[in-house]
């Protein structure tokens, strides 16, 4: 692995979001997003794909609801769902991870699986046929 992957483990897709700067912290030190995703114990990286994969909405609304919990950096308590948004605008435009309908939980929580009689005909016969085989040879 070389020390670039390490760095940049998603490329270089997040930097022009990460490295924004976001103000100063209380002792003058200039803050970006990557450090302040990093004083709440996020993986920068991760929380940038993450909020890429959001719609733009929901991507402002966590983005500010991080800032809020940050307090030594007094740029963020001004503005902060204005800044979440020019921030937001920085990240690569993903489309929002879909789970195909075959997959979604159904109400006892596991997927629910279309299959159409047919083919569920279908399964039962080479089911049966691969038991016969089996009682045959053995």
């Amino acid at each position: 692995m070389s020390a670039s992957d390490v760095l940049h483990p998603d490329g270089r897709d997040y930097d022009a979001f990460l490295f924004a700067e976001v103000g100063e912290d209380r002792t003058g030190a200039a803050v970006t997003v990557l450090s302040a995703l990093a004083r709440l114990n996020l993986e920068p990286w991760t929380e940038a794909r993450e909020l890429s994969g959001l719609g733009r909405e929901d991507a402002k609304v966590r983005l500010t609801t991080h800032f809020e919990a940050i307090t030594d950096i007094p740029a963020l308590a001004l503005a902060s769902e204005g800044r979440a948004a020019k921030l937001i605008s920085l990240l690569p435009k993903r489309a929002p991870l879909r789970v195909p309908k075959s997959l979604e939980a159904g109400t006892n929580g596991f997927p629910k699986l279309s299959m159409s009689w047919t083919m569920m005909a279908l399964v039962g016969v080479v089911v049966l046929a691969w038991v016969l085989y089996l009682a045959q040879t053995g």
